[in-house]
């Protein structure tokens, strides 16, 4: 069955694309969710303007994308753990903890966009793949060191 998408569907296609999916599909989830219509003459009137529209704000994010792109490739994370004797992280650092300390320096992202290629289990120096937007990726550096041991050995009374 053909249908008209609605909406961006990743894995299937962009605004606007016509496209080929199995009746149950369309269907049982993507009418019902408003997620495509019906490839009728009266739609694809419709589509093309909804598609100039959203190919208008797509060039802003795009742009608006690639200002946050650069920001983030000035920044350098340091993120402090405590480790053990061979520099093993007790634990690892979780997309949660790269999202707040980026809260902190004042840049918004979802932990969604973040993609480690592997969990990041030591101390060392990491780059973190920031998908932006489908097209717009960054290269967001982190720096894990070992916990200071702030803690202050007691000092014995000389009598």
């Amino acid at each position: 069955m053909k249908v008209l998408l609605n909406e961006d569907i990743e894995k299937l296609g962009r605004l606007g694309d016509l496209v080929e999916v199995k009746s149950g599909y369309a269907r049982n989830y993507l009418f019902p969710r408003k997620l495509a219509l019906a490839p009728t003459a009266h739609n694809l009137e419709v589509m093309k303007s909804k598609k100039k529209k959203a190919q208008k704000r797509l060039e802003l994010e795009k742009l608006s994308a690639m200002e946050q792109k650069q920001k983030i490739e000035e920044l350098t994370l340091t993120i402090s753990k405590k480790a053990g004797e061979t520099d093993t992280l007790f634990g690892s650092v979780t997309p949660a903890e790269i999202e707040a300390q980026l809260q902190e320096m004042g840049v918004e992202i979802e932990r969604k966009k973040f993609h480690l290629e592997e969990p990041i289990k030591k101390l060392g120096s990491y780059i973190c793949k920031v998908r932006l937007m489908e097209e717009v990726e960054a290269d967001l550096k982190i720096e894990v060191v070992k916990e200071g041991d702030d803690e202050e050995e007691p000092v014995a009374d000389a009598q």
